[in-house]
This record gives structure tokens, sequence and C-alpha cells, in this order.
């Protein structure tokens, strides 16, 4: 799905990174290679291993700009830095590994350029007819993001398929005046409790999306998941 951009749009893509020297150079080849109009904000959040001296040479593509965090803060904390430094129309998320598909921004677009959503997330559990096959989550991150998307929904009356997901694509105007508290993984329900009292109009697009393992990487586990559910009930009832 595509619709025409307007003349002088621009996207801004934010990417927080957080030793990801693996993966950096090929999901930014990703991105940059991706044909809508944009800028990269990459937000070094404190990195260990040799991501930082890789952003320096990727600091100096056209269209791509980095921020720097001294220690780890979170990738709460690096969202809201990529957000205030952005200047784009419309502002998305990618995450720093492999999991996601930059040639699923026309998609995540859309809804937001036909005028239908102020916010789009990409779902990695809806069906897409283009791409009906994919690699299957681990049963515990599925039914854990399940059950969150769940109990979310219910704290916010939304109805999505994939709260957690990292695609989240939004008009810069919403997310002007909300106030990013989270500096981990609770950005998302955070997020997601913020864009649902704002009464911006929400949306949901299928996307491709590639699940990688503990062993290559991935930073999430139980301990967030329980921190989610606390983050559900404070940002729906006390922030």
């Amino acid at each position: 799905m595509s619709t025409p951009l307007p003349a002088d749009f621009l996207l801004t893509v934010v990417m927080p990174v957080y030793n990801e020297e693996r993966t950096l150079v090929e999901i930014v080849d990703a991105v940059l290679q991706e044909p809508t109009p944009k800028e990269l904000i990459l937000v070094d959040d404190g990195s260990t291993d040799a991501s930082r001296s890789i952003l320096d040479e990727l600091s100096k593509r056209a269209g791509v700009r980095t921020l720097l965090h001294e220690r780890n803060l979170g990738k709460g904390a690096a969202l809201r830095s990529g957000f205030e430094a952005a200047r784009g129309d419309v502002v998305l998320i990618q995450d720093a590994d492999l999991e996601y598909d930059p040639q699923d921004y026309p998609t995540l677009l859309a809804p937001i350029l036909a005028g239908d959503a102020d916010v789009v997330y990409g779902s990695r559990y809806l069906v897409d007819p283009d791409h009906p096959e994919r690699p299957r989550d681990a049963f515990g991150h599925y039914l854990g993001n399940r059950a969150l998307t769940f109990i979310s929904n219910l704290a916010t009356g939304l109805n999505l398929t994939d709260m957690e997901t990292c695609y989240k694509c939004f008009r810069r105007e919403v997310l002007g005046p909300i106030q990013i508290r989270s500096r981990r993984f609770t950005v998302e329900p955070e997020l997601t409790a913020k864009v649902a009292r704002s009464g911006a109009r929400i949306w949901e697009a299928p996307i491709r999306y590639r699940g990688r393992a503990f062993a290559e990487g991935k930073k999430i586990g139980w301990r967030d998941a329980v921190a989610a559910l606390w983050a559900i009930a404070r940002y729906r009832f006390l922030d």
C-alpha cells in the first residue's frame, strides 16, 4: 500500500542504538535505501561496543544525524532525545537490529498521508496477503506480547493487536504535547496510553517481522514485561 507524497514531505526516522555493532551498518543502509524522503536520527544510548565509532562514520552520510548519551539511559530516554530533534512531518521509530523491515514504511505512512490516521502501529500479528508467511516468535515472546496488548487495551479502550511493536509512526504534532517519562521499554505502553488519551486517530497496518533470540542480542526480557504492567496502570490512571 502506498500513497503519493506531498511536495516537500519529510519523514524523520528515530533509531535508538545500544551495542548494535553487528547490525548497525546493515540497518542504516536499509533505511537510507528506502526511497521516502527522510532524515535519520541515530541516538547512541551509551554503547560500550564499537557502535559509537561506527556511528562516527555513519554520521558523514547525507541525511544522517547522530545524538550521543554519555551513559545508558534506556530506550525511552533515547526516543525522547530523538523526538525533540525531529524536523519531519511524520516521525517513525526504527530499532537498530534487523527485526523490522524499512520496506514497510509506505504501508505505515499510507493511512496518515490519506488523512485517515494520526498514528499508525505496525502489527506483527495482522496478516499481509502479499507476505502471508514469516518466522514465528518464540512462544514466550508471543504470549507476553499478546497478554500485554490485551491488558493495555483494557486500560486505554483501544483495540490493538500489537501494542509492543517497535514500528510506531506519528504525525509530529501528536508527539509535541507528550512528555516521555519512561527510560526503558516501558515507553511502549506509555506512548500508547498517552496517544489514546490525546484523542488521536490510531490505525494498525501489517508488517514483516523477523524476531531475534537473546543469543543474537535481543534485550527485552520478563522483567520488562513486569515493568510494562505497572506502566500500563501508571500512565492510564496516574500520569
